[in-house]
């Protein structure tokens, strides 16, 4: 098949994608990121039978693994063409080239996001020896992939990250039973969960309002104060629960101060697992748009998502949300710190907006559960 040729909606999977039972996806990059690849991931694991899905991802996307039940294995790899700590030496590349090579694999999904290159992944599968490899392109790859798409529209039309990766595997025949995310919230991190909450006085997560202040990159992150003004306002109608990972702890703990202790801070005391669990059972997520929008998309948990103009495919998918940013000149930048410094697309956003926006999901959760306890 030509790399350009347009599939109809009912072609047969062609170039031996059909007799593959042992597939490599490679998503290289972020926790949220995996999230947004499940349902192509789904639609790769159920278009043959008897497919086996190893997903090769970094450390990161490595711990969802046990919570993706389109994923039979998960190799972890800080790639040298990724941003993490690893030093210039090549051993652990040559290392990984032996390990895909030893694992027989008969064809690879390598998923990016516009901004990256897909080619390193290829190469390394190229040597790897695995035949067949699709990804998305902008220049020809030549002989790097059997199977690709051009990436050649600004900004990818804006098209969402999920759709993306679900267009690459349409493109060989691959199609989901469901287009959600994949995330499985297993009884025992529910149980742990719910525990260490009890523990802390909260009891009836439903009515709970989750507050993600933390973002990987900084171009992402509400400010601080205007976070704890909207816990302050939110904590007098709802319990609140401030989330984060262990180094987002000291941040989780300056909005709290500010706020007046009148939340509950469980930043670096969750798992992947509880927190997932935590996200499926509260009311509603405020958060920067990072992984925990994505987790709490998966879990079908409403989102008030402070959704920083850096690029605009990564809203919450498929489920409710609302998207809070202030319009800016220079968005769609690309970039993890705000090159004009001043954060506007942030930092314009009222706090008594994000307020309205949680309390519209409130009330959107209640008469949601209501139709379904009437059903």
């Amino acid at each position: 098949m030509s790399a350009l040729a347009q599939r109809p909606d009912d072609a047969p999977v062609t170039s031996g994608w059909d007799r593959a039972t042992n597939i490599l996806c490679v998503r290289l990059d972020n926790l949220g990121d995996v999230l947004m690849t499940t349902p192509a991931l789904r639609a790769l694991k159920h278009s043959a039978a008897g497919r086996r899905i190893t997903l090769l991802c970094s450390p990161a996307g490595a711990r969802l693994a046990p919570h993706l039940p389109s994923v039979d294995a998960a190799i972890a790899y800080d790639a040298p063409w990724v941003k993490n700590l690893r030093t210039a030496d090549p051993a652990p590349d040559l290392a990984m080239i032996e390990q895909l090579r030893a694992g027989g694999f008969d064809a690879a999904a390598i998923f990016t996001v516009y901004s990256q290159s897909a080619l390193p992944a290829a190469l390394m599968c190229r040597l790897a020896g695995i035949p067949r490899v699709l990804a998305h392109a902008r220049e020809n790859p030549y002989q790097l992939l059997s199977d690709w798409t051009k990436d050649d529209v600004p900004m990818d039309g804006g098209r969402h990250e999920t759709r993306r990766q679900l267009d690459l595997v349409a493109s060989i025949g691959a199609r989901p039973p469901a287009e959600g995310l994949e995330f499985t919230v297993r009884p025992a991190d529910r149980e742990a969960m719910r525990g260490k909450l009890a523990a802390r006085g909260i009891a009836d997560l439903a009515s709970c309002i989750v507050v993600h202040p933390g973002a990987s990159a900084p171009s992402r992150r509400y400010p601080p104060e205007l976070f704890a003004r909207v816990v302050r306002e939110l904590s007098a109608t709802a319990p609140v629960v401030l989330t984060g990972d262990a180094g987002e702890r000291p941040l989780a703990e300056h909005v709290d101060v500010l706020a007046g202790r009148c939340a509950t801070d469980m930043a670096g005391e969750l798992s992947l697992g509880e927190l997932g669990a935590l996200l499926a059972d509260a009311a509603v997520l405020v958060s920067n748009n990072s992984g925990p929008v994505h987790l709490a998309a998966a879990v079908g948990t409403p989102v008030a998502d402070l959704y920083a103009l850096t690029n605009p495919q990564h809203a919450p998918w498929g489920v409710e949300h609302r998207l809070l940013n202030r319009d800016v000149p220079c968005k769609y930048c690309y970039r993890s710190v705000c090159p004009e410094g001043h954060h506007a697309c942030l930092a314009g956003v009222d706090p008594a907006v994000v307020v309205q926006a949680a309390h519209e999901l409130l009330a959107w959760r209640r008469r949601a559960c209501a139709a379904t306890q009437a059903a």
